[in-house]
């Protein structure tokens, strides 16, 4: 077994740490000091423990698993494992990387989850810093396998898991079988290997289900402080009906820029192993997805802050490249950026910040 360090302690990362343990990897969890509440339980409990149940519903992978590291120090953390998992909100990538980079050795690989195109962001990062002979492998992940959540400090409970995972390997020369062999013994479920992190972005299957349904449904959030199941009460057969034309948008960038995506029923069908006629009868009965008791309270939440600048502005960039409109991708910008006195158009993941410009938009 290996080795495995993995960046960041919120719920995806501590969920992480937990299965890698559980599955016979020794593991180091890192996050920031300004942020140790969960390092500081992990070192006081001697590891993470897994939920049977929460809220009457029964849990995956219960267990208490032992961590053999967790730690603020981002030299103990990266010299502990050459195979590092980076999980945590798009807009800390870069100021996590910030931290790697004086300690990144060309034996690291690192895999993001969700990329949301992070790979190429970090790679132009490298270069930038004056390290482009730093051959770092960079793997985008679409999303993470787990459908998690901190319950308290060291606790958490694991309502599902994905059936595979759909994530790329940047640079291209590096995409070997022999690498991905490497990458797929690290985790309990099948890898699906794609193109680019450009078609790893465009997959990942928060695009509409997140900002979409979450814009249109700010008022309910608010006023009632999220204290309901987000997948099946903020879904309503028109809102999925306009989550089904932005559907069709990001299919119709992805076919420009030469990818055969999957339909986001499809993806979830797909991805946890069910079979709805519709995107509305999978938020409505997905066995995962009706665990979940809670939605936004605020246009402060992920399914804003991360999913709109890291998920639809670069699908917006994708597009404007290549002369195609997207109205409601467009739409649901704009309506966000006014929800938090925000430019997401300017501060979102743009072509540029992804190291392409116009001119070189073939990759």
């Amino acid at each position: 077994m290996k080795n495995i360090t993995v960046i960041g302690a919120g719920n995806g990362g501590m969920t992480a740490a937990y299965h890698f343990a559980k599955i016979g990897h020794s593991v180091c969890i890192y996050d920031n000091p300004n942020f140790s509440t969960q390092i500081n339980a992990i070192n006081a409990n001697g590891g993470i423990t897994a939920l049977a149940e929460h809220h009457g519903e029964s849990m995956m992978f219960a267990g208490t698993e032992k961590i053999e590291k967790a730690t603020t120090d981002i030299k103990e953390a990266l010299e502990f494992s050459t195979l590092l998992v980076m999980i945590c909100p798009s807009f800390a990538q870069e100021i996590l990387f910030n931290e790697m980079l004086p300690h990144l050795t060309a034996n690291h690989k690192l895999i993001i989850m969700p990329g949301n195109y992070g790979g190429m962001v970090l790679q132009k990062m490298k270069n930038d810093a004056g390290k482009k002979e730093l051959d770092i492998v960079f793997v985008d992940a679409i999303s993470i396998p787990w459908a998690c959540r901190i319950v308290s400090p060291g606790v958490i409970s694991i309502m599902g898991i994905k059936t595979f995972l759909p994530m790329s390997i940047m640079p291209q020369e590096l995409d070997t079988p022999e690498l991905q062999k490497e990458i797929q013994e690290v985790f309990p479920i099948p890898l699906e290997f794609l193109k680019d992190s450009i078609q790893a972005g465009l997959e990942n299957i928060n695009f509409g289900g997140h900002p979409l349904l979450t814009t249109l449904n700010m008022g309910i959030l608010e006023n009632f402080e999220g204290k309901f199941n987000y997948y099946r009460d903020c879904c309503s057969t028109a809102t999925a009906n306009a989550a089904a034309k932005m559907d069709k948008e990001r299919l119709s960038v992805g076919d420009a820029w030469g990818y055969d995506l999957r339909t986001e029923l499809d993806a979830m069908n797909a991805l946890y192993d069910s079979e709805y006629d519709t995107v509305y009868e999978f938020n409505r009965a997905s066995t995962t997805h009706v665990k979940i008791d809670s939605a936004p309270a605020s246009s402060n939440n992920r399914y804003i802050t991360e999913d709109v600048p890291y998920l639809l502005v670069p699908c917006y960039e994708l597009a404007k490249a290549k002369g195609i409109k997207v109205p409601i991708v467009e739409s649901c910008i704009h309506i966000a950026s006014a929800y938090n006195n925000e430019n997401y158009f300017e501060t979102g993941r743009t072509l540029e910040k992804m190291g392409l410009t116009s001119k070189n938009n073939n990759h």
